[in-house]
């Protein structure tokens, strides 16, 4: 049950104008608002306190949301969706996300599964829908990166597709408005677009100064894909087990901190700038008020200049933080594997 109060849900004066906030326009003539809400908390956010960022963040000018069911608190999330709905925000005006998680995979599992995110979400249909990552490769909570479930596989394509065909029909029945991806590679959104009879509207992957994805950033905006970008500021609360020594800190950067000094902001909103006027929409996660509040801001404020633009295109290492080794399936096999970074899709 969600603890928020019924007098939770009140407009604030000091947010920003929702139609200020930039839009993309998908495939299908939808606009997506060009920031949102991410609501995964790692393993250390109860589900209660993100439901009060919810419902704080539409009060300050946020209509998108991007959930999943993996995350364990769209039960909690969707008491706040009722909240902001009954305190006069038309559903109409908000973009809700979720996303199938790798065990439901299996045709049979996709309606149940969605069924289940609007029940919880307290909604009668999505706006995106997408599929967490193309690995049908569950594991235990908890688990480190040396963790290889018995069951786990490579990317299968005929096994994709019968999935994908499934969010096909959630779409034909309404239940879904738009259907797309997540962690993604170039070689197999060629396939997925060589098959699908309806294309993805969106691929969320991971964005952020020192990770920008030129070539697959490029792909998907050449092929009318959104570009939705996790970790935009570098990620600083990911999980334990997705750290590793040679990463890199997006907000620490010298290029960042000099924008972010001339700006009067923190580094974290430079990023949210960069990644918003370079065309993809930064889902940042937070629970505290002044932060989400100043990162929306942030994106309807003054723009960052064509040489800060150029700065920030510089400073790209190529840091992913999000590297996956959970869904590995093979013992003694690198990350790598899963990104398919010389273009074949490994096996």
């Amino acid at each position: 049950m969600s603890q928020i109060s019924p007098d939770a849900f009140a407009i604030a004066e000091d947010g920003v104008d929702p139609g200020a906030v930039p839009q993309r326009l998908l495939h299908t003539g939808a606009r997506m608002p060009a920031i949102g809400l991410g609501t995964f908390g790692s393993d250390h956010t109860p589900g209660a306190l993100v439901a009060e960022a919810v419902v704080g963040a539409a009060a300050v000018g946020y209509r998108h949301f991007d959930c999943a069911a993996v995350y364990g608190n769209e039960a909690q999330i969707g008491g706040a969706l009722r909240r902001v709905i009954a305190g006069g925000i038309a559903r109409e005006q908000l973009w809700v996300t979720s996303k199938l998680w790798n065990n439901r995979h299996n045709p049979r599992d996709v309606r149940p599964a969605c069924e289940q995110s609007l029940r919880d979400l307290g909604l009668d249909h999505l706006d995106l829908y997408l599929i967490h990552w193309p690995f049908p490769n569950h594991h235990a909570p908890g688990v480190d990166v040396h963790a290889r479930n018995p069951d786990a596989r490579p990317y299968i394509h005929e096994r994709y597709m019968a999935t994908w065909q499934e969010l096909e029909r959630l779409v034909d029945a309404g239940l879904v408005r738009h259907i797309g991806t997540s962690n993604m590679t170039i070689s197999k959104l060629e396939l997925l677009l060589r098959d699908a009879r309806i294309r993805p509207a969106a691929n969320e992957m991971e964005l952020h100064p020192h990770f920008q994805q030129p070539e697959l950033f490029a792909y998907v905006v050449a092929n009318g894909i959104a570009a939705i970008g996790y970790s935009p500021i570098g990620s600083p609360a990911r999980p334990e087990r997705d750290r590793t020594a040679e990463d890199t800190v997006d907000i620490e950067d010298p290029v960042v901190v000099a924008i972010a000094e001339r700006l009067g902001v923190h580094p974290a909103v430079v990023c949210l700038k960069w990644a918003v006027q370079r065309g993809q929409t930064p889902i940042p996660f937070s629970t505290k008020r002044a932060n989400y509040l100043a990162n929306l801001r942030g994106v309807v404020g003054e723009p960052l200049s064509d040489d800060e633009m150029r700065a920030i295109a510089g400073i790209d290492r190529n840091c992913r933080l999000i590297k996956g080794q959970v869904f590995l399936w093979k013992e003694n096999q690198r990350w790598e594997d899963l990104w398919d970074l010389d273009g074949v899709i490994a096996q």
